[in-house]
């Protein structure tokens, strides 16, 4: 009995680590002002608002795709206006990639070296929110998922209300954290390494910033 008793806490141990590491009991942030507008890009035409300040992005299909594969961090902003608290969404499809395999969402970035991020990536189980400060990149808030599938797009979302940050993958809230390293910037899309990765169906409801 002791023998079963202990093979099936180890069992129960592992299933639950192999587990996504959703976030339960917490309210859902909201972005509920009457001054909130919506700005959707579908992509259809080039906007002359993206800036592309690394990698190489392209307008084509119906989608705005990142096909460099020697730059580390490539990075296009969105740079018609501010936001600090947004309800920010855009699918990603992971499409190759043998160093990596990301999609990532960039809000709130005061220039091209200072801004938030949130990825997924298709080599990896996990689900990430970084800080990149001056250039460098630090993670602060990471969950256990299952790895988006190459060929398909995803959806990666972000609602942020003052430093109170809610992130989540395919509709599923993974990442609850706050941090107050930035009050609002532009929005925007990222990658990394040899990723390359498709995007669509942009959208953006927030208070724009004076």
């Amino acid at each position: 009995m002791r023998l079963f008793s202990a093979f099936f806490v180890v069992t129960l141990l592992f299933f639950s680590a192999d587990c996504d590491s959703k976030v339960q009991n917490v309210t859902q942030v909201t972005i509920s002002s009457a001054k909130a507008k919506t700005v959707s890009d579908d992509f259809s035409t080039e906007d002359s608002s993206w800036k592309q300040w690394s990698g190489k992005w392209i307008f084509t299909r119906g989608v705005v795709q990142q096909s460099a594969t020697a730059e580390y961090y490539p990075l296009i902003l969105r740079q018609d206006k501010q936001y600090g608290d947004a309800d920010i969404s855009v699918d990603f499809k992971p499409i190759s990639g043998r160093i990596d395999a990301s999609g990532g969402l960039v809000f709130r970035a005061v220039d091209e070296k200072n801004f938030y991020i949130v990825r997924a990536n298709a080599l990896e189980d996990n689900f990430r929110l970084y800080t990149f400060k001056n250039g460098y990149r630090r993670q602060i808030a990471s969950a256990k998922v299952s790895a988006p599938e190459l060929g398909k797009f995803h959806q990666i979302r972000v609602v942020v209300q003052g430093n109170h940050i809610q992130a989540y993958l395919d509709g599923t809230l993974y990442l609850d954290h706050y941090d107050s390293s930035f009050a609002q910037g532009y929005v925007g899309l990222w990658t990394k390494a040899d990723s390359v990765t498709e995007f669509d169906n942009l959208q953006i409801t927030g208070v724009a910033a004076e």
